[in-house]
């Protein structure tokens, strides 16, 4: 289907492609990993314009053996033909101009997740080469770019049948530190715009791994809260639905409760992740306390003198997607990681509240089964209160009062200090001497701590472990949680490369993610890397951290080797811990980042939840991929 008003007049320029291979990181946010998979999404995000324009129904992405991605749809095609004012072909409008396109006069596209207009300009600049192929009229156009500059005028190719667009890129090595796509990631993004866009179907594939997936979801976002929620009990069959179109904007939200104990609440604008929230979620947040408040004093659930539920109460739980589309959607910054509009927050506020309320009304053995959820939480929050305040009174969560097996560095600047989480009073003793006292400091744990995906705050705050951390961070945990107070801006977990040193070091990355995410998104948390092994000849030796590397270098050094496995961080003297480990000059520390929330809390729930089948699964699928196995 071809709009004949979308033509080359619709095509605006607002300014010139001037620095963006100067600076990159103002337009994709970095040059790392995170900017490179940026320029596939910038890409994407166009043909998702016009699939939400009514007039795109597949988008297909190959990661090609060359190093390049190509990204096809079946929109009307970016148009083609002499622009009266800028007197350039309205195709190298859309590549080669900053701020260049058609979503600014609201007419080409009601709702648009490139708003920015930088897309397809910014890929061109930062492509060692792009090229774009247009079908419209019949015709395929043809135009290829290197670093920006076209390479020679639009030419027809052929005869096409249909409408769309082909771009195929292949980001600079000069700008970015790798181009090196990961499948899983962009697959990831894939899926989450298909379940966003009812119907629309979006395809990826990498043939020289052979890994390729189809999505396609009638069912929307009610099918994606079914499949975050599938390694879940749920308390209700059939999650929540609730549509509302009112002033140009769509408010979409699916919405199902379960028996644990966080909330998973995933927002989006024009299909962008809001991951900061913003005023939409705001709104969810605010109708959601009220409604379920009113209904259960209009219902008898809740006295008229009893104390109200919490939003904490009523979210503890809940896995809920938020979807919003609206036409002049403000984010902050070019990554639109947060929705600004303040519009949005009373439309979705007062249109959630009414059909929430109804749908409760029409539905009572659900509402019951939610506001009984939420009463226990209720509850449960009133217990963590008072063990909050215990706690308190006997100093055990107060910073003044540190933990004493705690070894703290000598440094006060936060942004400079290190904490080290270590396995075992033995390997915290190497610890200690292997540290640097200035600015390392070292908190032994003892055991392994609870599991928090099994337990609420008060339960978990009675775990010594955890009580011992949350003190020596300094920084609070949950609703209290403060980055900002937060003690030590690097906090590493350093566990043993054997089964119980995994185990411990996801229950900790399972805290952190629960209780203290925040600490995740600063970027505070990382996982150190001890070697698993020691190669020495004569008096060569070399440290390794996989098996893979370990045949590599006996193979490199030749006959005679002497080979030292390392099963536990105990069992390395301070001064090996220190060189492999701890020394800012020679250790491998990794960060944990969230590069899909969704994907994530997922994970979390299979791993360490109650439900045996999904994990059972899980380790069967990945069985394969295990590169050490400690038995």
């Amino acid at each position: 289907m071809e709009d004949s008003a979308y033509d080359a007049e619709r095509i605006q320029v607002l300014e010139g492609l001037e620095a963006v291979r100067k600076r990159p990181s103002m337009y994709i946010g970095s040059t790392d990993f995170h900017g490179l998979h940026h320029l596939v999404y910038e890409v994407v995000d166009n043909s998702i314009d016009e699939a939400m324009a009514g007039y795109c129904t597949t988008i297909n992405v190959v990661l090609n053996d060359d190093a390049s991605v190509t990204v096809e749809d079946d929109g009307r095609g970016i148009p083609i033909g002499m622009h009266k004012k800028y007197k350039q072909d309205a195709l190298e409008l859309v590549l080669t101009k900053l701020h260049s396109g058609g979503k600014f006069d609201r007419k080409t596209y009601k709702v648009s997740g490139g708003l920015h207009g930088v897309g397809l300009s910014v890929v061109n600049a930062l492509s060692e080469f792009l090229e774009v192929r247009v079908k419209r009229q019949g015709k395929v156009h043809f135009q290829r770019y290197e670093r920006g500059v076209p390479v020679a005028p639009i030419k027809v190719e052929g005869e096409g049948q249909g409408t769309g667009t082909i771009v195929r890129f292949r980001p600079d090595p000069q700008i970015f530190e790798s181009t090196e796509f990961n499948y899983e990631m962009l697959s990831g993004r894939m899926r989450e715009i298909a379940f966003l866009n009812k119907g629309l179907k979006v395809s990826i594939s990498e043939p020289k791994t052979s890994q390729s997936n189809v999505y396609k979801f009638d069912g929307g976002i009610v099918e994606y809260v079914s499949f975050i929620n599938r390694s879940r009990a749920c308390l209700h069959e059939k999650p929540i639905y609730i549509f509302v179109e009112r002033d140009g904007l769509s408010v979409e939200i699916g919405m199902q409760y379960t028996d644990s104990y966080a909330e998973s609440i995933y927002t989006f604008a024009n299909n962008i992740n809001t991951t900061e929230g913003g005023t939409h979620l705001i709104g969810f947040r605010a109708a959601l306390t009220k409604t379920i408040n009113d209904y259960a004093k209009q219902y008898g659930f809740l006295k008229a003198n009893e104390e109200s539920l919490s939003g904490e109460d009523v979210r503890e739980g809940l896995t809920a997607i938020l979807s919003v589309k609206l036409p002049e959607p403000q984010f902050e910054g070019q990554t639109k990681t947060k929705l600004g509009n303040s519009d949005v927050k009373g439309i979705v506020e007062s249109a959630v509240s009414a059909k929430l309320f109804e749908y409760l009304e029409e539905n009572p053995k659900v509402a019951q089964t939610c506001i009984g959820k939420s009463i226990l939480a209720s509850q449960a929050r009133e217990a963590a209160r008072k063990a909050r305040e215990l706690t308190r009174r006997k100093g055990l969560l107060d910073v003044g009062n540190l933990p004493g097996k705690l070894a703290d560095c000598t440094e006060k600047d936060p942004s400079k200090c290190e904490l080290f989480l270590v396995e075992g009073n033995s390997a915290g003793g190497s610890a200690k001497q292997a540290r640097d006292r200035s600015f390392q400091a070292i908190l032994p744990l003892r055991g392994k701590i609870l599991n928090v995906e099994k337990a609420r705050l008060d339960k978990i705050l009675k775990n010594v472990e955890i009580r011992t951390i949350i003190t020596a961070l300094g920084a609070g945990v949950e609703q209290e949680l403060n980055v900002d107070k937060a003690r030590y801006h690097r906090v590493c977990i350093m566990t043993d490369g054997d089964v119980d040193g995994a185990h411990i070091r996801t229950l900790l990355l399972t805290f952190f993610f629960r209780y203290m995410r925040p600490m995740i998104d600063r970027g505070y948390i990382y996982i150190a890397q001890p070697p698993l092994f020691r190669v020495k000849k004569g008096k060569t030796e070399k440290y390794v951290y996989s098996d893979k590397e370990l045949s590599a270098t006996v193979a490199e050094m030749g006959e005679g080797v002497d080979i030292q496995r390392y099963k536990g961080l105990g069992e390395m003297n301070p001064d090996q811990l220190r060189v492999t480990t701890m020394d800012t000059k020679s250790r491998i520390l990794k960060r944990v980042t969230v590069e899909d929330g969704v994907v994530a809390d997922e994970l979390f729930s299979v791993l360490m939840g109650d439900a045996v089948e999904p994990r059972r699964l899980f380790i069967h699928e990945h069985a394969k991929e295990v590169e050490f196995l400690d038995v």
